[in-house]
């Protein structure tokens, strides 16, 4: 059984077997009706003859009560009474020669009263007929029968009646159950369809086109297409950012790579060279291997698609911007910094130390790098009605309006960046460090000129 229905549905496309099971489901159903309605017409037809049979049984009870042998004998009539006749318990009692009907030893029980009236099927000249006994007072029994011809045919014929209307049915809901199917799966059809198109081209950008009318059902099928749009465009979103990453991560190599390249092939003639230009040459090679080991690490860090959840723990915040904040008055000598970390207290975030401070420290190196000398930068943390700020202020130039939407991006350098030193993705990185733990990283225009950022951490 399971062979044959693994070769029945097995390579069959899903509408057509989901239109299978459908038409099965609703032929099972329907010949069982059938077959109920056939026995209903069956019984009932039989029955009106029997009743029929028990009326003229009462009628020529009433004609004959004295009477014996037989009282109608053309058998072949399809009228009743057409064949009847009194039954002694004796069989040699007068008056029971000649009879055309069985008389059996049922028969001379109900004669004489031990047995109860009963119906029953006889053939006769080669003719089906059905037959009533019944009894009567002074030994007596009387029989009735009838042709059942009419009562043959007419099943016969609600039999091919029932037949023929079951076999339309069941081809009705086949083509019903497979438009049904086609209909229904007609997102799934197209999903396939867009899932092998990209295959084929690796094009993340074809889509799943749902008419309005299916798009309005939002049945499971349909909000599985739209799912499957979503994340078409998440995937072609992600392939776009990769190619953005891998061009623009090319073009901002190619200048230190060149400078290198240059300043290995002065180093290569150092006896050509007087000792100050091999130290200048030197010197500048060490300072672009040290810039392209940044902007390679910076790429790693920056491909990293999560953080590693096993490392996540509960950080004292404050601690650790204190901590940054000595380092960076380390790294940057001519920069004060100020830190205001007290007022929040001793709150902690979840969250991998070694990023944030990475973040943080980023943050405070865009400040330093954009500060004017003596220029104070503000590192503040405390409390809002939103959650946790970490805020970090410097008094530069500020932002441009024009610059703002794109700070963050991978790569981006305003006209006052493309002098200083840098390769454009710490604050990308700032970012994305920030979104892994569920915090926002903002950028505006101070008040009093310069520019903020704050590190929003949601309340917990």
């Amino acid at each position: 059984m399971r062979a044959l229905r693994a070769r029945l549905l097995g390579r069959r496309p899903l509408r057509a077997r989901l239109a299978l099971v459908t038409s099965a489901a609703v032929a099972v159903v329907a010949l069982g009706v059938l077959a109920a309605a056939y026995v209903v017409i069956r019984y009932e037809l039989v029955r009106q003859l029997d009743l029929q049979l028990k009326q003229q049984a009462g009628i020529m009870n009433q004609q004959n009560r004295e009477s014996t042998g037989v009282l109608f004998g053309e058998c072949d009539w399809l009228a009743a009474p057409a064949c009847a006749q009194i039954v002694r318990s004796d069989p040699a009692a007068p008056g029971q020669g000649g009879l055309v009907l069985p008389v059996t030893g049922a028969t001379r029980r109900v004669a004489a009263g031990r047995l109860g009236e009963f119906y029953s099927n006889i053939s006769l000249g080669g003719r089906d007929m059905r037959m009533f006994t019944t009894h009567l007072k002074d030994d007596r029994a009387l029989q009735v029968a009838v042709r059942s011809d009419t009562v043959d045919q007419g099943v016969r014929q609600a039999g091919l009646l029932l037949a023929g209307v079951g076999g339309a049915g069941v081809l009705l809901a086949a083509a019903l159950g497979y438009f049904a199917s086609r209909t229904s799966l007609r997102p799934v059809t197209r999903l396939t369809a867009t899932a092998e198109r990209i295959a084929a081209t690796r094009d993340p950008a074809h889509r799943i086109v749902l008419p309005s009318y299916e798009a309005r059902r939002q049945d499971e099928i349909t909000r599985l297409a739209t799912s499957f749009n979503t994340m078409l465009g998440e995937l072609e979103e992600a392939v776009a950012a990769q190619r953005r990453l891998v061009a623009d991560a090319s073009h901002e190599l190619r200048t230190p790579l060149t400078a290198l390249r240059t300043n290995a092939e002065l180093l290569a003639r150092a006896d050509r060279l007087s000792p100050a230009q091999r130290d200048r040459a030197a010197a500048a090679l060490g300072r672009q291997l040290r810039e392209v080991t940044g902007m390679v690490n910076d790429l790693i860090e920056l491909a990293r698609d999560e953080e590693p959840q096993q490392l996540v723990e509960q950080v004292r915040l404050d601690l650790l911007a204190a901590r940054c904040v000595a380092a960076a008055r380390g790294h940057w000598p001519g920069t004060p910094f100020s830190a205001d970390l007290d007022a929040a207290g001793a709150v902690t975030v979840p969250g991998i130390p070694t990023r944030l401070a990475r973040l943080l420290s980023n943050l405070l190196d865009n400040a330093a790098k954009f500060s004017p000398a003596g220029a104070m930068v503000e590192v503040r943390l405390e409390r809002t009605a939103h959650g946790l700020d970490l805020t970090v202020r410097d008094h530069g130039p500020g932002i441009a309006a024009e610059d703002l939407p794109y700070v963050f991006d991978r790569f981006y350098r305003s006209r006052q960046a493309r002098a200083l030193p840098g390769s454009g993705l710490g604050l990308a990185m700032a970012r994305q460090i920030a979104r892994a733990h569920g915090a926002e990283l903002t950028a505006e225009r101070a008040e009093t000129g310069g520019a903020r950022f704050r590190l929003r951490f949601p309340a917990g």
